[in-house]
């Protein structure tokens, strides 16, 4: 068994884990960077659209682009890379047990930065009634057969979910030439980012059809033949007599992503139950002192410059852990949320000088005002606007609401 030691050990090689790798390195630690696949980047290598960058480059890149820049900058670091390596497990003094072809290794780490990102919702989770079939997969699978293995999945398709992976896999089948029937949406709402509706499926007239999901799978000799669909209520059932018999031999399911946090549980870190992310505080620590989460193993993020920047925060963090550095800090503030507001991250605040607590609606709110309470008294208050699920919020809190703020704060959304 080979044994290692350093400061930092990143688990997850993607766009989160490289930034947060070559941040504790820059800011002093020994870091170990740990990735299962052969190569680092992550979801970012079959990204091969443009979109990529805008924030945190100020430049619009591919997935693969975007990863490159990364990978040149840890070139000539001290970061120790280990690729094709397994994280078998975490344990809560920060052992990290993996392997790969050399076999079992142990790296003993003074801080752990979790970066696992996370993976889609499959028919079995969403329970999808019908015949058990071929042609029946993610999106982000079809993204991948096309862009990286050059596979055709199929050629007439269903999209169930409008989240942003099957919109732009739905520009993506349209422009090899492939039959997008229609996309379907069991909300009142679409998912997505309002980019790629309009880009992806405005853009090509693919149909999108809200309040509506599909009901059963029919297949013939063994692969999808059509999918029947119906309208749902208020309730998201679905409605007598409006069901149709839409033809296709593949039905593409975007319909969520789930943050891979099972290391994270065998590491003893407490998970939110409503992102199924870890509860972190404002310097990104998970309930287990000394391991850090970030990216969309903590919570799904739209947009990758923000999972880069909030990297960026968790390696400086595990690097100032792993170095005995002291931050002064007040009394925790715990942050809660009343709906329509999903969650938050962080669920503490320690810092009095300065926070940020990113917040995501669980519904459209076309005219509301966000509120910031403490022991019922109003700390902040901002201008009517509106809200949508598929736009992750940041607000920042200044050093004077932190300082009026007591054991708590609570964040509402009201109609104004």
């Amino acid at each position: 068994m080979n044994e290692f030691q350093f400061d930092v050990a990143v688990i997850g090689g993607g766009p989160a884990g490289m930034a947060a790798a070559l941040k504790a390195q820059n800011n002093g630690a020994s870091v170990a960077l740990i990735e299962r696949n052969p190569r680092l980047g992550g979801i970012l290598l079959q990204c091969i659209h443009s979109g990529f960058g805008l924030k945190f480059f100020k430049k619009e890149l591919t997935g693969p682009e975007y990863a490159q820049r990364f990978v040149r900058f840890l070139e000539g670091t001290a970061v120790k890379t280990f690729l094709s390596t397994m994280v078998l497990q975490i344990t809560p003094d920060r052992k990290v047990v993996c392997m790969n072809e050399e076999g079992i290794s142990v790296i003993h780490a003074k801080a752990v930065v979790l970066a696992m990102g996370c993976r889609e919702r499959t028919r079995g989770e969403i329970k999808i009634p019908g015949d058990r079939c071929a042609g029946v997969m993610t999106a982000g699978l079809a993204q991948h057969y096309i862009n990286i293995d050059n596979f055709c999945p199929g050629h007439r398709f269903v999209i169930l979910g409008s989240g942003d992976i099957g919109l732009i896999m739905a520009r993506r089948l349209s422009l090899e030439g492939m039959k997008v029937q229609s996309v379907y949406e069991l909300m009142p709402y679409p998912n997505g980012l309002v980019r790629n509706i309009k880009n992806c499926l405005e853009d090509f007239k693919i149909p999108l059809r809200l309040s509506t999901t599909v009901t059963r799978i029919i297949a013939k000799d063994g692969r999808v033949s059509a999918v029947e669909v119906a309208r749902v209520d208020d309730g998201l059932r679905p409605v007598a007599g409006t069901s149709e018999i839409v033809p296709c031999d593949t039905l593409l399911l975007s319909v969520g992503l789930v943050p891979e946090n099972e290391l994270s549980l065998g590491a003893g870190v407490k998970l939110n139950p409503r992102t199924s992310g870890a509860v972190v505080d404002d310097s990104l620590q998970t309930s287990v002192p000394g391991v850090f989460s970030c990216g969309n193993v903590l919570h799904v993020h739209d947009l990758v410059d923000n999972v880069t920047v909030e990297a960026e925060r968790a390696g400086a963090s595990a690097a100032a852990f792993a170095k005995g550095v002291k931050k002064e800090t007040g009394a925790a503030v715990a942050v809660y949320c009343d709906a329509p507001i999903g969650y938050t991250v962080p669920s503490v605040i320690y810092s009095r000088e300065k926070a940020s607590v990113l917040f995501r609606v669980r519904r459209p709110c076309d005219h509301a005002r966000l509120t910031v309470l403490s022991g019922g008294n109003v700390l902040l208050q901002g201008k009517p606007r509106k809200f949508i699920p598929s736009i992750m919020e940041t607000l920042i809190l200044p050093p004077a609401v932190l300082q009026k703020a007591g054991d708590e704060i609570t964040l509402k959304i009201e109609s104004a």
